[in-house]
């Protein structure tokens, strides 16, 4: 390890002693520390004390408001008691730096009925509703903020406040070109036939494996929410983007909440969204598949 590294390691180990001092209210005994660099733009840490086990990360910058709309929807999704959600100890802002400690959940080996239980669980959340689409907060997925207006309908709030808003992020830093921008308008002029407008629903909003987990019991366990009340066949073609939940989650959903029939015709719709907020984050590689999806409905 080279000195810079040493001396990042223990300007971040005092940084963690910190947070714990004004949280536990005094300097606890570390038992174990453990860094993870999963994120783009977080750093985070396992803490081991004789309280417990804590999970912080936190990130320098402009994302206020970042770790306290967290913090708000784990404790949407938590209200809930449908499955388990890390408990939020606080969030707060040191010097330069945001941060959010919560309960590390500890995982366990997956029981052999996970994914169909993960399956009737989230059919169980989303059938929470709410008189209108959107929350009272807005939040980010990722390091994009996501505005959460009420509206009455709920086609019109992901053209609205979702599928128009990343495109014209994207226009705006010249990510994308002015066409396509006109060929995505266009395309939202026919969304409202395209795909139902259901009751809303409480969705996690960025449910894809990576956010996935086991607790302790071997069933799921959800981190990292950008919740809202909106569309549910939105959150479940977002599963489909990435792969990795297994058939009988999506069986076990149905038997609980039933899809409309054409489901699999409108995943492509619905992942536009994902797709231009990816295109935001990381660049133009996700293009091909915004171009594909426009091309099959123009």
């Amino acid at each position: 390890m080279n000195d810079t590294m040493t001396f990042q390691t223990q300007e971040q180990y005092q940084f963690i002693e910190t947070i714990l001092f004004e949280n536990l209210g005094y300097n606890p005994e570390v038992l174990d520390f453990q860094f993870f660099y999963g994120g783009n733009f977080n750093l985070a840490v396992k803490v081991k004390v004789k309280e417990g086990d804590f999970f912080i990360k936190w990130n320098h910058g402009d994302h206020d408001g970042m770790f306290e709309s967290e913090a708000k929807s784990l404790k949407v999704l938590g209200d809930t008691h449908v499955m388990s959600i890390p408990k939020v100890v606080n969030y707060g802002k040191i010097v330069d730096k945001h941060y959010l400690m919560m309960e590390f959940l500890t995982a366990a080996f997956k029981q052999n009925n996970y994914w169909s239980d993960f399956g009737q669980k989230l059919a169980q959340l989303h059938l929470h509703t709410a008189p209108q689409f959107g929350l009272d907060y807005n939040n980010y997925i990722g390091a994009l903020p996501q505005s959460n207006e009420w509206m009455d309908n709920g086609v019109s709030f992901w053209i609205e406040k979702r599928l128009k808003v990343q495109a014209g992020l994207a226009l705006y830093e010249r990510r994308i070109t002015q066409q396509l921008y006109d060929r995505i308008l266009a395309f939202c002029e026919q969304l409202p036939t395209l795909i139902p407008n259901e009751k809303p629903a409480l969705i996690h909003g960025d449910l894809w494996s990576g956010n996935v987990m086991t607790d302790s019991s071997g069933l799921v366990a959800l981190v990292d929410p950008a919740c809202y009340y909106g569309l549910r066949e939105a959150e479940l073609a977002f599963t489909t983007m990435f792969g990795g939940f297994d058939t009988n989650f999506y069986e076990a959903y149905h038997e609980i909440y039933p899809i409309e029939n054409g489901f699999g015709d409108r995943i492509p719709i619905y992942n536009l969204y994902p797709l231009m907020v990816h295109v935001n984050l990381f660049g133009g590689g996700y293009l091909d598949a915004v171009e594909k999806i426009l091309k099959k409905f123009e």
